[in-house]
């Protein structure tokens, strides 16, 4: 049987154009005015495969997930070429940060850099600091400093930004940044992302629980997004372990390490 996040609806499909995400953050949703399933930053690439009453059904490129996202959050696309490397930023008016600021967008989003001053880039929306972004062909190699980034962001079921990120959305931005394919739940990440390992843990192994994910950091402490803390924090192995068992969410089903460019 197909996976309805990944394998779109065939009952839906009835074209097939490309569109970028225009908002800063939209809601990948699992019906029309449905629960929200993940998200989409802002820059990001999605297929268009049908659209009716102010709602699109779509397919993210960067993992293939399937969902609905409003219309009005839709724009044509560009080629990108950088991409937020902070935590967030803002576009201002113009290249001066006393300006008005126009949009806010979290870490990874894509944005397409027309030119560029001594300190800021300039793009269709505004103007960005120059070192908040980074090429957007620049890979990263490790994914724990990448999840450091999200350190405090408030903890949101279905997130991926840094307005607010789950665990399996918190992993997903560091794989993606080390040029890792990384899917955007937490199910689909124990199936795929790395080897099975066992024994010491190593920084940037995964290890799982039914419906959890963390990132090891070192061999006594990981970085999650957890409902725990409803924020992205560090904790312990052995406490998490102790506790998430305790809580009822039973033991780790899988301790995986990604294979590192």
């Amino acid at each position: 049987m197909s996976d309805p996040r990944l394998t779109p609806d065939p009952a839906l499909v009835t074209t097939r154009r490309a569109a970028q995400i225009g908002v800063p953050v939209a809601d990948l949703c699992r019906r029309p005015h449905g629960p929200r399933d993940r998200q989409v930053l802002f820059g990001e690439t999605v297929t268009v495969l049908n659209e009716a009453s102010g709602w699109a059904y779509v397919q993210a490129e960067k993992d293939g997930y399937c969902g609905h996202v409003s219309q009005s959050s839709l724009t044509v696309p560009r080629v990108a070429t950088h991409r937020v490397s902070v935590p967030a930023t803002h576009v201002y008016a113009n290249a001066d940060l006393k300006t008005p600021d126009l949009l806010s967008l979290s870490y990874g989003a894509p944005v397409t850099v027309t030119t560029q001053t001594k300190d800021f880039a300039e793009t269709a929306q505004g103007h960005i600091p120059r070192v908040h972004l980074a090429p957007i062909d620049q890979i990263e190699d490790d994914p724990a400093k990448i999840a450091d980034l999200f350190l405090g962001t408030p903890y949101l079921w279905g997130g991926n930004s840094r307005w607010g990120i789950d665990c399996s959305g918190l992993v997903q931005a560091a794989m993606l940044s080390c040029g890792i394919p990384c899917p955007g739940d937490s199910d689909q990440q124990e199936a795929t992302v790395g080897k099975p390992v066992s024994g010491d843990y190593q920084r940037n192994d995964l290890l799982f629980w039914k419906g959890h994910v963390a990132l090891v950091v070192d061999a006594e402490t990981m970085i999650h997004a957890s409902a725990h803390k409803m924020a992205v924090s560090y904790e312990p192995i052995k406490d998490a372990i102790k506790r998430i068992e305790a809580g009822g969410d039973g033991q780790v089903t899988a301790h995986r390490r990604p294979e590192l460019p």
